[in-house]
Parts: C-alpha cells; sequence; structure tokens
C-alpha cells in the first residue's frame, strides 16, 4: 500500500467571515499544493474541507499520515468523539447537534476507506508544511476577498 503524507490547514476572517483552506500531499518526495475559498463559512469548515478534498484526491486506498493543528480534528478521532456522535444521532454530549455533520459525514467516509493516522502540530510555529498550508489558506481569503469586497 502506498504511504501519502498530508499537511493541512485552514483560516477564516472574522470567523463566522471569508474562510480559505489549503493542503500539502507529498508522495515519494513529490509536493502537490491545492487550496480554495468560501465567502461565509467558519474557521473549524475550512479546516474539515482541507482534509476532505486532500482525501478525496487518493483514489486508491492507502496508509496516510495527516498532520493538522485543528484540535477540533485531532481529537475527534484522538478521543473517538466521532463514535459518540454516531451512537447518539450526531447530537453531542450535551444533546446538541453536531455543528458542521455534513462535512464529519464525508470526512467519517474518507476516513474508513483509507489507513489514516492522525498527528497534531503546533500552529504558527516552526513546522514548513504547517505553515505553508497557512499561508496559501490565508492567501485564498485575501485573493478572493478582494473581489468580494472584504
Amino acid at each position: 500500500m502506498k504511504n501519502i503524507v498530508i499537511y493541512t490547514d485552514g483560516a477564516c476572517s472574522y470567523n463566522p467571515g471569508p474562510g480559505g483552506w489549503a493542503a500539502v500531499l507529498i508522495y515519494n518526495g513529490i509536493e502537490k499544493e491545492i487550496s480554495g475559498y468560501c465567502p461565509n463559512t467558519t474557521n473549524n469548515r475550512m479546516e474539515l474541507q482541507a482534509v476532505i478534498c486532500a482525501l478525496e484526491l487518493v483514489k486508491e486506498k492507502c496508509i496516510i499520515d495527516i498532520y493538522t493543528d485543528s484540535a477540533y480534528i485531532y481529537n475527534a478521532f484522538k478521543d473517538d468523539w466521532i463514535s459518540s456522535w454516531i451512537n447518539n444521532g450526531w447530537r453531542t454530549s450535551s444533546k446538541k447537534q453536531v455543528l458542521n455533520d455534513d462535512l464529519w459525514k464525508k470526512l467519517i467516509n474518507l476516513n474508513n476507506f483509507h489507513t489514516i493516522n492522525w498527528h497534531k502540530v503546533k500552529g504558527h510555529s516552526t513546522d514548513k508544511y504547517n505553515n505553508r498550508c497557512d499561508e496559501l489558506a490565508r492567501n485564498e481569503i485575501t485573493k478572493n476577498g478582494k473581489d468580494n469586497n472584504v
């Protein structure tokens, strides 16, 4: 099975507000950068979108190491919040509807297709690829916000 490394990040101005997401995929020393924009979103949605879009590019089953600075995503897998959400009909422990369940459902399907190892990195630190993802995501907001008077 192929081994792929993916770094992801999401960014949002005003939260909610205009947002950007980005990912760097690395396979056999080759790097591919992807990014996108949403005019009205949240930081957590952009974090999720970055992972989803990166995983959607991987068409065959692989072993994937995902590096994220999002505690929201990392903890959902590490602490298995997802099983609880599913068992509780997509409700949190406080009985509230799970936010972003549309994106979580997509991510769960992708996670179940691949063998994924989740890694938490410190944001805005010394990690080259996390910093690159942050730059790409913020560039999406800047580039697209000008067209939308943001």
